[in-house]
């Protein structure tokens, strides 16, 4: 059996790139038509928080210094897409907040109403997850984030790129 070469071509980095720019291309037309969401979409976006670039409230920061996981559903406005970030205001606890995100913080985007997930590999390297405490903005679905499975047939993406031994 032959050893593969290792690539030098970032074939990883270049569809993390493409997949990261689905997610801003969704955030667009939604922020485009008035940051109005169609029918039953809502969208939970897990990001980095110490990834460069986000700009969240130091409480938040706090609260959760490796990931968080926000939900845009009802409430929530000011929603600006850039071309490598999004800023959007939420409420935590009453209490309203602007984030701002880098693309490339984000490590999830699900959308539950139609069964679909995007999972990306963290961008700042060595950052491992820790336990931490769902983000529990104010929004109508108390029930959390679902979790990102691809084992019972549902259209989540995970995009996990390993070198060969």
């Amino acid at each position: 059996m032959t050893d593969t070469p290792d690539s030098l071509i970032p074939y990883d980095e270049i569809v993390q790139e493409a997949l990261r720019a689905v997610v801003g291309r969704v955030l667009g037309q939604i922020a485009d038509s008035g940051a109005t969401l169609p029918g039953n979409h809502h969208f939970y976006i897990t990001f980095k928080t110490a990834a460069p670039g986000v700009n969240i409230p130091q409480h938040l920061k706090e609260r959760f210094p490796d990931e968080m996981t926000i939900v845009l559903q009802n409430k929530f406005w000011d929603l600006n897409v850039g071309e490598d970030q999004f800023s959007v205001g939420l409420s935590f606890n009453q209490m309203p907040a602007k984030l701002e995100i880098p693309f490339a913080a984000i490590t999830a985007f699900v959308d539950p109403a139609v069964d679909f997930g995007l999972q990306f590999q963290a961008t700042v390297a060595d950052l491992a997850p820790e336990p931490h405490d769902e983000a529990e903005n104010d929004s109508p679905d108390a029930d959390g984030p679902p979790v990102i499975t691809n084992e019972d047939g549902s259209n989540v993406v995970t995009i996990d790129f390993g070198r060969k031994k």
